[in-house]
C-alpha cells in the first residue's frame, strides 16, 4: 500500500528520527541515497549508498543488512532519503523479510520531506 504523506496522519517523533539520521548519511558520505531502519529494541542502523564494482547496493538493503548482522529480529521502521520518486521493489523486499508485512518504508527528498509511505 503506498500512502501520500499529505495524506497521512503527523509523522511520528522516532519516525522523524530515522528520516533524518538518513539524510545526514546521504550528505556526510555524498552518495545519491542514505537510510535507516529501527529495530524492535529502538536500536537504529544508518548507512548510505554502496557503490563498489563487487558489492553494489542501496543504501536501503545496507541498512536492512547491518541490522541482520547486529543481531536485530525485526525492523519497526525504515527511511530511505533520495531524489528517486519510488523506493526499489527490491529495498521494500529487504524491509519485509525482516520486518515483516506492513513495516513502513518512508520516503523522503533531499529537504528530508517525507514523499510517500510504502508498507512492505
Amino acid at each position: 500500500m503506498l500512502v501520500r504523506m499529505s495524506e497521512a496522519a503527523p509523522l511520528d517523533p522516532e519516525d522523524r528520527k530515522i528520516i533524518t539520521l538518513a539524510r545526514s548519511a546521504r550528505a556526510r558520505n555524498g552518495v545519491p541515497e542514505g537510510a535507516a531502519v529501527r529495530d524492535e529494541t529502538g536500536r537504529t542502523y544508518v548507512a548510505g549508498t554502496v557503490a563498489l564494482p563487487s558489492l553494489p547496493l542501496s543504501a536501503l538493503r545496507t541498512a536492512v543488512a547491518m541490522a541482520v548482522a547486529s543481531g536485530a529480529k525485526s525492523l519497526e521502521a525504515a527511511a530511505v532519503v533520495t531524489e528517486a520518486e519510488a523506493v526499489a521493489d527490491e529495498d521494500v523486499a529487504a524491509v519485509r523479510d525482516l520486518g515483516g508485512p506492513g513495516t513502513p518504508v518512508l520516503l523522503a527528498g533531499p529537504d528530508g520531506e517525507p514523499r510517500i509511505t510504502v508498507q512492505a
